[in-house]
This record gives C-alpha cells, sequence and structure tokens, in this order.
C-alpha cells in the first residue's frame, strides 16, 4: 500500500472513530448540599447515585456535589427554583423563607423517638402534606430524610426543667424556637452559628441547642459545662428537585429514584446513629457533665414546650399551618 493510501486510511479510520456515537447518560442530575464528604448525608447521597445509576441502566446519573461547592443553601434552594440546579438536599430548618409551612418541624417533639412510628408519620399523610406543601413554591419534594436530634448545652445546671429559667440560649432566628425556651422560663437569643463558640465562651449566652455530631464538630463541649441528652429537636433533610427536570423523567425513573432514596434511610439513620454515639463519647471524655432525659422528663419537656411552640408555627402561617397541624395531630394520634 502506498504511503498517500496508507495516509487516507487512517483518516477515515480516525473520522468514523469520532463519528462513532459514544455512551451518554440522558438524564443528569447536580445534586448540591452543604455537609462534608465524610458526614451521613453525602455518604448516602452517593449510595443513592449508584442505585438510581444501576436501575436505570446509566441512564440517570447524579453529580454529588457538598459543603456548599454549588452555593449556600440559599442560593441552592433558588437555583432548583430557577432551574439552574437540578436538585438539593435541605436541611428543614433553612427552608422556612421558601416555604413557611415546613417550619412546623422546628416543633420540638414533633417526630416520634422510635424509629418505626417516625417513618410511619414521614410516609404517611402528613409527610405527604410537607412534601406537597413545596408544589407552589417551584420545587418538588420527593422524601423526608432523617438527621439526627437536637440536644441541650449551657454553662449552667440542667438538672431538671426547672433549670432552664432565667438561662439564654442561642437559637436560629425562629419564632417557634424563641417561644420553645419562653415555655421553658428561658430567654431566646437569636445569633449567626459563626459566633456562637465566642458567645459561648463569654458569657453572651449560657446555653444552645444542637445535635451531638454538631456540637462535636463546633467543639462547643470545650466552652459549655453541662449537656442533657434530651433529642427534643428533629433535625430533617427535605430532597428538592426541580420541576422541569423532575417532570422530564419517565415515570418509571421518578418511581425509581423515589424508591432508592427511601430505600437508604435505615442505613443512613443507622451511621447517623453511629455518629452520634462517637460524639457523645468525646464529649464525655472532654469532662462535660453529660445527663440523658428519661421518658418521663422527655414527656414533660413535650407537654410544656409543644403547645406554646404550635402557637407561634400558626402565627406565621394562618389556615394552611391549622390544616397541617391538624393532619399531624390525626396521623400521630394513630401510630
Amino acid at each position: 500500500m502506498s504511503q498517500s493510501k496508507s495516509l487516507l486510511s487512517a483518516v477515515l479510520l480516525a473520522g468514523l472513530a469520532f463519528a462513532t456515537p459514544t455512551f451518554a447518560q440522558e438524564y443528569v442530575a447536580r445534586i448540591g448540599h452543604l455537609e462534608s464528604t465524610q458526614q451521613s448525608r453525602h455518604i448516602h447521597l452517593e449510595k443513592v447515585a449508584a442505585l438510581v445509576s444501576e436501575r436505570t441502566g446509566g441512564e440517570v446519573e447524579f453529580q454529588i456535589f457538598p459543603q456548599g461547592q454549588l452555593g449556600n443553601q440559599r442560593q441552592m434552594n433558588e437555583g432548583v427554583q430557577l432551574g439552574t440546579l437540578e436538585a438539593t438536599v435541605a436541611p428543614a430548618a433553612f427552608l422556612g423563607g421558601f416555604n413557611p409551612l415546613v417550619s412546623i418541624l422546628d416543633i420540638p417533639y414533633l417526630i416520634p423517638e422510635d424509629a418505626e412510628a417516625a417513618a410511619a408519620l414521614r410516609d404517611g399523610p402528613f409527610g405527604q402534606a410537607l412534601l406537597d406543601s413545596f408544589a407552589d413554591k417551584g420545587m418538588v419534594a420527593i422524601d423526608l430524610w432523617p438527621n439526627g436530634k437536637k440536644e441541650f448545652t449551657s454553662n449552667k445546671p440542667l438538672d431538671s426543667i426547672e433549670d432552664f429559667t432565667g438561662q439564654k440560649f442561642r437559637v436560629m432566628d425562629s419564632a417557634i424556637l424563641i417561644e420553645q425556651f419562653n415555655a421553658l422560663g428561658a430567654s431566646a437569643i437569636a445569633l449567626p452559628f459563626g459566633e456562637l463558640y465566642t458567645s459561648l465562651q463569654t458569657g453572651v449566652v449560657d446555653g444552645e441547642e444542637n445535635p451531638l455530631d454538631t456540637i462535636k464538630a463546633m467543639k462547643f463541649y470545650e466552652v459549655q459545662k453541662n449537656l442533657v441528652v434530651s433529642d427534643h429537636g428533629a433535625m430533617e433533610d427535605v430532597i428538592l428537585f426541580n420541576p422541569m427536570f423532575w417532570d422530564s423523567l419517565p415515570e418509571n425513573y421518578q418511581a425509581i429514584i423515589k424508591d432508592a432514596f427511601a430505600e437508604i434511610i435505615p442505613e443512613l439513620t443507622a451511621h447517623k446513629a453511629a455518629a452520634v454515639a462517637a460524639a457523645l463519647e468525646t464529649i464525655k471524655e472532654a469532662g462535660t457533665n453529660v445527663r440523658v432525659a428519661d421518658e418521663a422528663e422527655r414527656a414533660k419537656l413535650r407537654e410544656v414546650m409543644f403547645g406554646p411552640a404550635s402557637e407561634a408555627y400558626l402565627g406565621n402561617t394562618g389556615d394552611a399551618g391549622q390544616k397541617l397541624l391538624e393532619i399531624y395531630t390525626e396521623a400521630y394520634g394513630a401510630l
């Protein structure tokens, strides 16, 4: 074969190689969130992504972006609404400005402690009504993910409910959380999270509330003498998709995605529980006075806080909030 013919053959083969279609995912969703790659949310998002890819034959790809790589939570929420981001997994506490109804999750002891009862509440009429409340907010909410419970810490004693009286606690800027502490005879001060360590250290506030793994990660235990494991506040994530992207998916792919997020919850919960247990050991070893509230004390805390916090919720949500709270009350009573 002449050199010119060899060259022509090589060019033709190269052209065929470029012309051959390569496999590409038909649906690609970027999913942004705030946690690190070592935390429960990210680890289990990666597992959901693998399940979805496998069950759709690779036609749906989830690309997970942790640690606020795609913006803060407000920016990611807005991205999902505008369609510049396909999905986010957002703490409910960061969604009240977009959907005031979701702030019902701030009410103390709303979610049962029993895992099966909590799952039944999320999967039943209450959970569905809460997810449906995002429909007119430019978001499709497909599930709730449990992400731990909040505990109380303080530099003053927390040996009983009466000890809360007169203490100052930092809260997020939430009328519900402010009323939660008012009901205990304490006062609540809304402070930015970034200022909390110094505020505890200098006595601007006596205490705070956060999940144990957050208390550990932020080293709040270094500037807090007492901790009571109360499990009073549920930390729930909401899985949100852009409506245009979601509606573009075939129904069977939508079902696969929903099933994958739901299926992974027990594993997610177990991973979170292990992280919380490890955090508690670290806090104890540091010399913090740790007390676990028993069932009777938790029931008393619920009795004292639930009503005032609910009233604060209704003050911000009106008839729609009343309807959702009624659905919750009926569902909770049926557990």
